[in-house]
Order: structure tokens, then sequence, then C-alpha cells
């Protein structure tokens, strides 16, 4: 994967995220809302010949790139972690809205970890936003795309469900708020009340 040199006006580095050019994704196969097969997609869209680093906040207003995004599902007897989205989050777009999802962009801050940069990424973003004393086991189950949206515009997910053998997960972060573990049901019910990816995801996995 390309990483591309970038300094603001004070020569702060700038931050690059992980993208693919839209274009590539459409060549794979162009869907709206979610994609259980997402065997599909991934080794096309994590090879370092259509992947690379760019800055984040260019690629926020270009459409003409997909931003990579691992989305975290987390499961504990058939109840799902939700949380309500606080005015201090970094994606403004999404304040106010409940989630079921954790994670967050892949950048070069993960290039020289263990694992690929995207795991490496991927494990970074849940270390950062919550606490997770259960132990797990955790699968892929398919990808989000959302062009209804600004912000799914510019965001591909990559959904991952991590089913946990005790519901031992607390926020890290203080922007999120009123966080629990409640049935999948239940949020069905006010599914209007989440952010768009997650009622995608709740739609597509748990509305049997």
């Amino acid at each position: 994967m390309t990483e591309t040199a970038t300094t603001n006006a004070v020569d702060a580095p700038v931050e690059q995220v992980l993208v693919i050019p839209t274009a590539v994704f459409h060549e794979i196969g162009h869907f709206q809302g979610f994609c259980g097969d997402m065997n599909r997609y991934l080794d096309v869209i994590l090879d370092p010949i259509h992947a690379s680093y760019r800055p984040r906040n260019e690629m926020e207003e270009d459409p003409s790139f997909k931003q990579l995004i691992p989305y975290c599902i987390f499961r504990s007897g058939g109840s799902v972690f939700n949380y309500r989205r606080g005015n201090d989050q970094g994606e403004a777009r999404l304040h106010a809205k409940r989630s079921v999802g954790v994670g967050g962009h892949v950048s070069t801050l993960d290039l020289n970890g263990v694992g690929s940069p995207y795991s490496e990424g991927m494990k970074r973003e849940i270390e950062e936003e919550i606490h997770l004393e259960a132990e797990w086991t955790e699968r892929c189950v398919g990808l989000i795309n959302d062009d209804e949206t600004d912000v799914g515009k510019v965001h591909l997910g990559i959904v991952h469900i991590f089913d946990l053998d005790s519901p031992k997960v607390a926020p890290r972060e203080k922007s999120m708020i009123d966080a629990r573990f409640a049935r999948p049901e239940e949020m069905l019910r006010e599914l209007d009340k989440f952010e768009t990816w997650s009622q995608i995801c709740l739609t597509a996995l748990f509305d049997q």
C-alpha cells in the first residue's frame, strides 16, 4: 500500500487513511445497503494495487474514494452492545445517533504492527474506544455501502461480529453515551434512533 506524505500549514502531519478508488468498488460490484459476499470484495479492496493512504481531510469530501472502515459489533447471549454518539465524537454528521458499531479509520499508524495494517487498525480502534474484558471469537460477515448519505458516499464498512462469553464491554471514550446491551428486536423497534449503518446491519443481520 502506498503512502502519501502530506503536511499542513504549520508542518504538522496530516492523518493518512486507507482508501480505495470508488471505481474499483464499482468494478467488483456496486451495491446499496448490506452485502454478505465479503469474499468477493476483501482480497481486492485490501490489495496494495488498489489501496492507498491519502489525507483524511481531503477524502471526507471526495466521493471518488471510499475510506475503508472496520465496523465491529459485539454480541453476548443474543444481546448486542450499543451506545449513543455524543457531540464531541469525531464525525459531526453522526452526533446524537445510536450505534451498534465500534471502529474507525485504518491509518499509517497501523503500518508497523505484527498483523496486516487493516487488522492492526481494527485492533487499535477497538482498544481506543472500549474496554473489552470478555473472551471472544470474531468473524467478518459482510460489507456496508450507503450512497444515500454524505457520510456513506465516502466510506465503505467492513462488518465484523464479535461473540463474547460475557457482556463485559464498557466505553473508553466519553463520547460514547448511554452504552448498554439490548436485544435486537428491541433495537429494531426503535430503528430510527440509529445511524444509517447500524440500521442496515440490524435489518440485515438480526431481523429474522
